[in-house]
């Protein structure tokens, strides 16, 4: 797919994956580990259940022994004169062997008197150094066990030894030594118990089950009695570290460098511990089938999010697609030659396309809205302006009332550029909120005249002409204080819809024309003008002089109202047929005689008498617009090719002057006497191109003629043909023809002959 060869895409599957996959492996650590931690917590609490159990068995046991032991005390066949009586020994020793087997955990059983020679057993008599020499254990001689025997005052567990029989065979027990009479402070003799370890460490060997570790039983002063060993031990340093600090209940710590679980609880009765240890990294290898089952549903979601973050990326880069190809076949910098590769990822080509979007229409709004009112002025129709239009140019005509002033100066010479400049900006958008009004100004295709729109809402009590006189005097005054030189300023009728702004705007250019015959510096107001002294009969002359104005702006819609209103109102009259046909010679005589001020005689000989000779008032007033719309079309026609041949006398000046570095928009329409706005407009009509473009073009052809034909430094023709900056001329060379001036050099360097050395140095 090409989606995969765009960086922004895959950035976009990436975050995705991101967005699943962090909470995915905090999810999965968690579950494993919160698998672990059950798994481990029921390991360890069945082990203390298991050592519980233990203890309890194994105390029971010992009780058992300490009865046995209790019980031989007081058996009068075990007393010192009946054991050492020849007759009744017999009955002690089968006594012994009684006791001996009312305990499965019993190896054997001895009974010695303190201070006597001989010691008893259940297999019979025995001196105490024959007994030493038959049972000898490797950590226990002869002379401490001696002692031992005569000295305990309380039972006492011996850790487990290695035992030697007769027969040679070696047997590890532990011996038990209780005092008897038991409790008594000053015993009389010992009942000792020989037992197997086996028999305890057979009580321990389940609890472990099929894990690593060590199980212990410690007497009540720490010290190991047995212990059960799998696959571990311990040092004797740490091992005695451990019993040291030993305390019941579950706890970690590390032995031998690595985490161990231990569970420890104590004997009530007899004060023996119970211990197990267990390395803790065996929890975690006990659960491989939760973790196989994890890392698979892993997988599955990984593999499942990956499409769905492939279909979500796809879905939010398609939109963006869509707009970096649209940008790409509006941009300029997208040029036959030109890499489609371009650097950046695609929202930096769409951040680079609407700058260049934004810098065109920096530079093109001013003059767009400038054309945009001169055609409200021209044919009205406000009200097809759309909000985003208006919010465009920031427009607005939603007050009650509209009408046009004309406004312009009298003076020796045009206006210079930067007052022209000034003034534009001045009544580019004013603001009257003391008289609840606003106004829009355009600057007109005559030279030195500027159009302004004017709106507002009428005041409660006041009449409309004061508040238009009051909105012109604002105007005026503003102008006074701004500039040195005094306006002329004709003003339209109100009306109240912004459609009838092209009626007020002829108007406002009649009352401008009538004034400026007859004085400077003053206002005069279209509605002002005088009228015939017999309305009933006569055209008014307001009426007739916005007929002609209207022609003369080649205006046909209101040339043609005013023809039909005029027409209208003869046959609402009481005139005679005769007496309204020489009233409408007014209206021909004023398109005869504008007609001939504009210079249009044929138009005369032509459709003159066809108007003037109609069988009717209708037909005419038909023959009236007929002629008003020929001569509208001529004017029309005249003005196209006055414009045209304008353009093409500018375009001839470009043509000659673009070497120049200070030409600009404002120099040649000073230069041409047309106002900077109307000369954007027309230009790009004309031509296609826009004013700078076109200086543009001409400036590329001659730097890519000189590149091809001559081996002068690339820096010197761009300030020949008058570019200043050099930089900015490279990257906008390389954006129209997909070369660098270097590259563009080399390409026709070998068949000119040219020295290519200074194409390298060209592109710096």
């Amino acid at each position: 797919m090409t989606y995969f060869k765009s960086r922004l895409f895959l950035k976009y599957i990436w975050s995705y994956l991101f967005i699943l996959l962090i909470p995915l492996v905090f999810l999965t650590v968690f579950i494993y580990h919160n698998a672990v931690t059950n798994l481990r917590t029921e390991i360890e609490q069945s082990r203390l259940a298991q050592l519980t159990q233990a203890k309890v068995i194994v105390d029971g046991r010992m009780k058992e022994l300490g009865e046995i032991a209790s019980r031989i005390s007081y058996d009068k066949r075990l007393t010192p004169y009946r054991v050492h009586d020849p007759i009744y020994s017999g009955e002690a020793i089968t006594a012994l062997d009684q006791y001996k087997a009312t305990s499965s955990i019993i190896g054997e059983i001895y009974l010695y008197f303190h201070q006597d020679g001989k010691i008893y057993s259940s297999k019979g008599l025995n001196d105490y150094d024959v007994f030493a020499e038959n049972v000898r254990f490797r950590s226990w001689d002869k002379d401490a066990l001696y002692r031992d025997l005569n000295t305990f005052r309380y039972p006492t567990m011996r850790a487990s030894d290695s035992v030697s029989k007769p027969n040679g065979m070696q047997e590890t027990m532990l011996a038990y030594l209780i005092p008897i009479t038991p409790n008594n402070p000053n015993p009389h003799g010992t009942v000792m118990y020989l037992i197997k370890e086996p028999e305890l460490t057979g009580l321990i060997d389940s609890i472990l089950g099929n894990y690593q570790g060590l199980t212990y039983i410690l007497d009540n002063q720490g010290r190991p009695l047995v212990d059960n060993r799998q696959g571990e031990a311990l040092s004797a340093a740490e091992a005695k570290s451990l019993f040291d600090t030993l305390t019941p209940g579950i706890y970690d710590r590390t032995l031998n460098g690595k985490p161990h679980s231990i569970v420890s609880v104590k004997s009530e009765s007899n004060g023996w511990t119970y211990v197990t240890i267990m390395p803790s990294a065996q929890f975690f290898s006990s659960v491989l089938h939760v973790r196989s089952f994890i890392i698979m549903l892993f997988i599955i979601v990984v593999i499942a999010g990956a499409g769905i973050a492939l279909l979500l990326a796809r879905a939010q880069y398609l939109p963006i697609s869509t707009l970096v190809a649209f940008a790409a076949s509006k941009s300029a910098a997208k040029r036959p030659g030109t890499a489609d590769g371009a650097s950046g990822n695609e929202l930096d080509r769409i951040r680079s396309a609407l700058q260049e979007y934004s810098s065109r229409i920096d530079l093109q709004e001013p003059f767009a809205r400038n054309h945009f009112l001169s055609l409200l002025l021209k044919y009205g129709n406000a009200q097809s302006l759309t909000p985003e239009l208006q919010d465009a140019f920031d427009l607005s005509f939603d007050r009650a009332r509209h009408f046009v002033l004309v406004a312009g100066w009298e003076q020796d010479g045009e206006l210079g550029r930067a007052e022209r400049q000034e003034i534009a900006e001045l009544l580019a958008q004013l603001e009257f909120p003391e008289l609840a009004a606003q106004g829009y100004g355009v600057e007109l295709s005559q030279p030195d005249q500027f159009g302004l729109m004017l709106s507002f809402d009428p005041g409660s009590g006041t009449e409309e002409f004061e508040q238009v006189r009051k909105i012109v005097e604002a105007v005026r005054s503003m102008m006074l204080e701004a500039f040195d030189f005094i306006p002329v300023i004709g003003v339209g009728t109100c009306y109240a819809s912004p459609d009838q702004l092209n009626q007020s705007f002829i108007e406002a250019c009649s009352a401008f024309e009538l004034r400026m015959s007859s004085g400077s510096g003053t206002v005069t107001y279209f509605e002002k003008l005088s009228y015939t002294s017999d309305q009933a009969v006569w055209i008014p002359a307001n009426t007739l002089m916005k007929l002609a104005q209207s022609l003369k702006q080649g205006n046909y819609d209101v040339s043609a109202q005013m023809i039909q209103d005029a027409v209208r109102g003869l046959q609402h009259s009481e005139l005679s047929a005769l007496l309204m046909r020489c009233v409408c010679f007014d209206l021909l005589n004023t398109i005869l005689k504008t007609a001939s001020e504009l210079g249009h005689h044929r138009l005369l000989q032509e459709m003159a008498p066809n108007a003037a000779y109609g069988k009717s008032l209708d037909e005419l007033e038909r023959g009236l617009l007929n002629l008003a719309a020929q001569l509208c079309n001529q004017v029309e026609q005249t003005h196209r090719k006055e414009e045209q041949s304008v353009i093409d006398r500018i375009a001839a000046y470009i043509d000659v002057h673009y070497v120049d570095a200070n030409l600009s928009l404002e120099t040649v329409a000073f230069e041409f006497g047309i106002s900077p706005s109307h000369l954007s407009r027309s230009f790009k009509e004309k031509l296609g191109l826009n004013f700078i473009q076109y200086i543009w073009k001409r400036r590329l052809e001659q730097v890519m003629h000189r590149l091809a034909t001559t081996g002068e430094p690339l820096k010197d023709i761009i300030l020949t043909v008058g570019y200043l900056d050099t930089p900015n001329f490279i990257r906008k060379f390389k954006k129209e023809t997909g070369y660098t001036p270097g590259q563009y050099r080399k390409m026709f360097a070998a068949g000119n002959g040219l020295a290519e050395s200074a194409a390298d140095a060209e592109d710096l």
